[in-house]
C-alpha cells in the first residue's frame, strides 16, 4: 500500500468523523428545538460543539489508522503526539461542558429582578465552582500530557526520591496561594458575600462584581474597581447591605429650631412617600433625634427596595423636606440668638 492511498485512507476517516459530528449535533438541535426554552439549550450546543466535532473527527482518523499499517513505518512518537492531541481535546471538550452547564443552570436565575438573593447565591456558586473545576482539569490534563512523554517520565521517576523534600518547600512557598484557593471555596460554600451584593469594604460602598479563587472585584459606586484578596472577605469585617435582603433603610437628617411644628413635618414626609414610586411603602418614621444649644435633629427613616433606590429615595426626601421648610416655616430655620440687652 502506497504512502499516498495511507494517507487518503486517514483523511477519509477524518471526514467521516467530521461527517458524524455534525449529523450528532443536527439531531441534538432537533430535539432541544422541540423544547420551549430551546434558545439556552441551542448556546449550550455552541460551547461543545467545536471539541466534540474535533474528538469524533480524531477518534474516526485513529481507527483507520491500524488498517493502513502507517504507525509500523513513521516514527513512535506518532504515538505519543495522538496522546497528547487527544488529552488537550478531551480537556478542550471538558472545560466547555462544564461552561456549557453552567449557562444552561444560570438561565434560570435572572440576576437583573429586584428580588435576586437566590439567582446571586447560584450565580456566586456556580462562578466559583466553575472556576474550581477547570483549574483542576487543567492541571490533570497537563499532567497526563507530561507523563504521556518517556522522556519526561523518567525525570519524574528519578526525581521521586526528593518529593517529600520538595513538596514541603513548594508547601511553604504556596502557602499564601493554597489559603487563598481554600477561601475561595469556603466563600462558595457559605457565602458572606454574593455577586452583585452591595458591601461596604476598606471605606468604599458599592457591588460584587466578579468573584475568583483569588481576588475579588468590587465596583465602586463611582465606577472605579477596588480589587481586593479573597481572604479579605474571610479574615476581616466588611459590612454588606444585602446578605438576607435587598430591602434596606435610608436616613435623612435635617435641622431645625425649637420653634418647629414637627408633626406637620411627619405629615410632609408621608405626603412626599405617597407621592414617589422610590418608596416601596413600609418604613415611613421621623424623630426627633437630637437637640443641642441652637437646632433640634430631625431623623426621617425611610425604606426601599435595594440600595441605589434608597440613596434616590434619600436624595429625593432630603430636598423635598428642605423645599417644605423653607416655603411652609423660614422663620424656623436654624438660627443663632444674641441677646443684646443684660437682664436687670
Amino acid at each position: 500500500m502506497t504512502l499516498f492511498l495511507q494517507i487518503a485512507i486517514v483523511a477519509a476517516g477524518l471526514v467521516l468523523g467530521v461527517f458524524i459530528a455534525f449529523l450528532i449535533i443536527g439531531y441534538l438541535k432537533k430535539l432541544i428545538r422541540k423544547n420551549s426554552n430551546h434558545t439556552v439549550g441551542l448556546k449550550v450546543m455552541r460551547f461543545v460543539s467545536l471539541p466534540f466535532i474535533f474528538l469524533v473527527m480524531l477518534i474516526a482518523g485513529s481507527m483507520l489508522v491500524p488498517a493502513t499499517a502507517l504507525l509500523d513505518e513513521v516514527n513512535s512518537s506518532i504515538n505519543i503526539i495522538l496522546g497528547i492531541v487527544y488529552t488537550l481535546i478531551l480537556a478542550w471538550l471538558i472545560i466547555s461542558a462544564i461552561r456549557g452547564i453552567k449557562v444552561y443552570v444560570l438561565a434560570k436565575y435572572d440576576i437583573s429582578t429586584r428580588d435576586n438573593l437566590k439567582a446571586r447565591k447560584i450565580h456566586t456558586q456556580l462562578s466559583v465552582l466553575e472556576r474550581m473545576l477547570i483549574t483542576i482539569v487543567v492541571i490533570i490534563a497537563i499532567g497526563i500530557i507530561l507523563m504521556t512523554i518517556p522522556q519526561i517520565r523518567k525525570i519524574g521517576l528519578s526525581l521521586l526520591a526528593s518529593a517529600g523534600i520538595a513538596g514541603i518547600i513548594i508547601g511553604f512557598a504556596a502557602q499564601r496561594s493554597i489559603a487563598m484557593i481554600l477561601a475561595g471555596f469556603q466563600i462558595a460554600i457559605t457565602q458572606p458575600i454574593r455577586l452583585e451584593d452591595v458591601v461596604i469594604v476598606e471605606g468604599e460602598w458599592g457591588w460584587i462584581e466578579e468573584i475568583t479563587l483569588t481576588y475579588v472585584v468590587v465596583r465602586i459606586w463611582d465606577k472605579r474597581r477596588l480589587i481586593l484578596p479573597i481572604t479579605y472577605f474571610i479574615e476581616k469585617p466588611f459590612q454588606n447591605w444585602t446578605r438576607t435582603s435587598a430591602e434596606i433603610l435610608g436616613t435623612v437628617y435635617l435641622h431645625v429650631d425649637y420653634a418647629f411644628p414637627v408633626e406637620k413635618m411627619r405629615e410632609k414626609l408621608t405626603e412626599v412617600l405617597n407621592q414617589t414610586d422610590l418608596w416601596d411603602g413600609k418604613v415611613n418614621v421621623l424623630q426627633v433625634t437630637n437637640s443641642n444649644e441652637r437646632t433640634l435633629e430631625l431623623r426621617a427613616l425611610v425604606s426601599a427596595e435595594d440600595s441605589p433606590t434608597a440613596w434616590d429615595l434619600r436624595v429625593h426626601v432630603r430636598e423635598e423636606l428642605i423645599r417644605f421648610v423653607q416655603n411652609e416655616y423660614p422663620q424656623h430655620l436654624p438660627k443663632s440668638r444674641i441677646n443684646l440687652f443684660e437682664e436687670q
